[in-house]
């Protein structure tokens, strides 16, 4: 509960370090799978299946019958690294880790039972064994919470977005639509539970997410942070007038050099993965 009300979505791993099974009825995910999957499905399972897409902040699950057996049953907690806005570069050796020191940017570092994880601010797509002992675990990945590490937090930098195959290349900035997008209001969020300081904090941490990868990146940037921010309106009985906030992060996107329907897309897309993840 203290991680999940420190934004973290998290999940039950079972003595493997693995997420528990999926139930019956989601078994060969006959129910069609989590609607943050990578195919989009109807799941609405009252139990943690489908490992990382389970993972979740809001208190009324994780204090559910249901996921209640299954911390019962659980020997380890996972968390989504990309439902947080971080990265975790598992390093899985001595010699991964010594890789990374030369490498890397220092930032802050949780010791493994083999190595290190060393976590960035920022989300970017996963990828398994990019190096010789080393793993990317952010969007659609789960890591093993070992502990809240030591050492400041430092933004997701080039060299492990390198790591990974492009998954678009920022083109040249070219003209940006300078019209002034609509910002997040209370007068039309009647039903959000959030204060504007609130809101107006998690924004600019994700603008400012998309604004630190003008070179490639920033669409996954802006589809992190519409998944993050979009999550924090969940149990809100809404409305939460999360359109002016679609607007704030796709001008960022396109203010980086995003093309506007890509941009679009990537806000849109990562705004939908949230608000259709809850059980």
């Amino acid at each position: 509960m203290a991680l999940a009300d420190g934004h973290l979505p998290v999940l039950p791993l079972g003595a493997d370090k693995r997420p528990l099974g999926n139930c019956r009825d989601c078994a060969d995910l006959a129910c069609g799978g989590r609607p943050n999957m990578k195919t989009p499905g109807p799941c609405v399972c009252p139990w943690p299946c489908h490992g990382w897409a389970a993972a979740t902040t809001n208190p009324s699950v994780l204090a559910s019958r249901q996921w209640g057996l299954a911390w019962r049953r659980a020997r380890a907690i996972g968390y989504h690294p990309g439902g947080a806005l971080v990265t975790v570069v598992d390093l899985d050796n001595p010699d991964a880790v010594a890789w990374a020191r030369t490498t890397l940017p220092q930032t802050k570092t949780v010791t493994t039972t083999r190595g290190e994880h060393w976590i960035y601010r920022g989300a970017m797509r996963s990828a398994n064994k990019v190096r010789p002992g080393v793993d990317i675990k952010s969007l659609m990945a789960y890591a093993r919470w070992l502990g809240p590490g030591t050492g400041p937090i430092t933004a997701l930098p080039p060299a492990v977005l390198a790591l990974v195959e492009r998954e678009e290349s920022t083109p040249a900035r070219g003209a940006v639509d300078s019209s002034t997008p609509t910002r997040w209001d209370r007068s039309v969020a009647t039903g959000c539970r959030h204060t504007p300081a609130f809101v107006q904090t998690g924004l600019e941490r994700g603008l400012d997410n998309i604004r630190a990868h003008p070179d490639q990146g920033a669409g996954t940037a802006a589809y992190g942070a519409a998944r993050f921010l979009a999550a924090r309106h969940t149990a809100c009985p809404g409305p939460c007038g999360l359109d002016g906030i679609v607007e704030e992060l796709v001008t960022a996107a396109i203010g980086v050099g995003v093309p506007a329907g890509y941009a679009r897309r990537c806000v849109t897309n990562g705004m939908n993965a949230a608000l259709g993840a809850v059980v």
